[in-house]
């Protein structure tokens, strides 16, 4: 039951739902802006997905990340230096609690303590119903921050016989996987193009599985994580291919990333998967450093997706079958905030997969409510959740940093014309909207001596504190170091291919003009 007299908490008071990495660089950033954050985490421990106490985690022991440990930090701490180029859930959970214990969130954070309603008051405050194993209370803010992530209900799609399905093992979602052990010496349908499902199937088939079956409705183009030697998320997503984006047509910019990825990294029938069909941008991109090395040795075989199930035997498109002891679905997951006032969530249009809001944040209609980190993004996340936590935290201290009405409607114009659509944000695309929303997209005018790292190199983290708000005196050098940490960036002339997106994009102009 709702307490009859919420408690009125100070101005500057911001609850922050959700202590993943969205809810913690939120609330530094609005510490750095003068603002007192209180955290809500239902889990015990801080973490989000990192943390395998927090009941909507979805990885597993010993999971290494997808992005490299330069592209999975924030700026103003960098992981510690033993750690591998792909970090494990085990360090980017010790990360996240250094992180917070570095920058004062401690004391902010209320653990084991949920949220179950937000609603808007009469006099257009914020009212936070929560438990914990203490009490009940609700609590009035002036401003809110909803950071409780993109993945946390697992989607299963719909297919004929599925409740049929009786191998030994069952049949689960890759937010329930738990390591290839129990998959050692069984037969495995790993459902999904995704890159936890292509991860997981060749988890499973390199620690010892008897058969594993790929099955998807789609091939994708799968990237490798690492690209001669270099980090795939330090190649593909930079300011140059954001800046390309601003000035190509979509059929020529979908044709040279296609002729870059096939390039970089063949296409999937040349190691005996199936052939995507179209471009990039038609059968989408993954990522995985062992799912089609593992195919070419005849550990995964590829089929097409599952028509129905009888029991054990799951048939395929093709007609082919296999008796399964396991069925796993890496096949993503839904929007669910079930704790959103009604008036709320049909004030954002919130569906699965959806919600509009202006640049992914805000709603002309909803003052003082911020989103962090729902959307679906294609690379690299924590650079993109801390510039939108930096311009989040920086419209929070000043209304006059605040986009005006007339923006956010335009906004959520754009938002709703992406309803429906199927492809996910690009990390660099991101990273440039929430820089130039805050004003720290680097001005090369200004940064003559880093032109090659910053528009070929990555978007590293520290390439955003260079100017404008919170600049930091060493992120010149940081953003050198980071570009030249794999030897992806060197000192001699650019290249006939840089020199070609140069003339293309007219990159001081954009720069400068930006």
């Amino acid at each position: 039951m709702q307490q009859e007299n919420p408690i009125n908490m100070p101005k500057n008071a911001v609850a922050v739902i959700g202590a993943g990495p969205a809810g913690l660089v939120a609330s530094r950033w609005l510490r750095a802006n003068g603002l007192d954050p209180i955290i809500f985490e239902a889990s015990p421990r801080l973490g989000g997905q990192w943390n395998p106490a927090c009941a909507s985690a979805a990885t597993w022991p010993g999971m290494r990340t997808n992005t490299s440990r330069i592209m999975t930090a924030f700026s103003d701490m960098e992981h510690a230096p033993e750690t591998p180029v792909y970090p494990r859930r085990e360090d980017m959970l010790d990360y996240l609690e250094r992180y917070a214990f570095t920058f004062g969130l401690l004391p902010h954070l209320r653990l084991k303590t949920r949220v179950e309603h937000l609603k808007r008051a009469e006099n257009g405050s914020w009212l936070v119903h929560s438990v914990n194993d203490l009490e009940a209370r609700t609590e009035c803010f002036a401003q809110v921050i909803v950071a409780t992530g993109r993945q946390n209900v697992a989607e299963v799609p719909e297919i004929a016989g599925l409740e049929s399905f009786s191998g030994s093992l069952g049949a689960l979602h890759a937010a329930q996987y738990n390591g290839p052990d129990r998959y050692r010496g069984r037969r495995v349908v790993v459902a999904g193009c995704s890159i936890s499902a292509l991860e997981i199937a060749s988890d499973i088939a390199l620690g010892g599985a008897a058969e594993v079956v790929s099955t998807h409705r789609r091939q994708r183009y799968i990237l490798p994580k690492m690209i001669a030697g270099v980090p795939t998320d330090h190649v593909m997503f930079t300011r140059s291919a954001a800046l390309l984006g601003d000035v190509l047509p979509p059929d020529i910019l979908a044709e040279g990333l296609t002729a870059k990825t096939l390039k970089i990294a063949g296409s999937p029938e040349q190691f005996g998967a199936a052939a995507p069909v179209g471009n990039v941008f038609a059968a989408g991109l993954s990522q995985s450093q062992h799912f089609l090395p593992a195919v070419a040795e005849g550990r995964i075989k590829v089929r097409p997706w599952i028509e129905r199930i009888d029991g054990r035997t799951i048939w395929f498109e093709d007609g082919t079958t296999v008796n399964a002891d396991a069925l796993l679905f890496g096949t993503g997951y839904r929007l669910s905030m079930p704790w959103l006032d009604e008036n709320i969530a049909t004030t954002i249009g919130l569906t699965d997969h959806h919600a509009d809001l202006h640049d992914h944040t805000f709603h002309p209609d909803l003052p003082g409510l911020a989103f962090v980190g729902l959307y679906d993004l294609v690379g690299p996340t924590f650079p993109v959740l801390e510039l939108q936590a930096r311009w989040i935290a920086r419209c929070f201290a000043g209304p006059s940093s605040h986009p005006s009405r007339r923006e956010m409607v335009a906004g959520l114009e754009r938002s709703k014309a992406n309803r429906g659509q199927a492809s996910a944000l690009p990390m660099h695309v991101a990273a440039l909207t929430f820089a130039r929303n805050l004003g720290v997209e680097p001005d090369l005018a200004a940064w003559p001596e880093l032109e090659r790292a910053l528009l070929f190199g990555p978007l590293s983290p520290a390439s955003f504190r260079l100017q404008g708000p919170h600049a930091l005196a060493d992120a010149a050098t940081r953003t050198i170091s980071a570009a030249a940490a794999f030897g992806n960036i060197k000192t001699d002339a650019f290249n006939a291919e840089e020199e070609e997106i140069r003339r293309l994009v007219g990159m001081r102009t954009l720069f400068s003009a930006a």
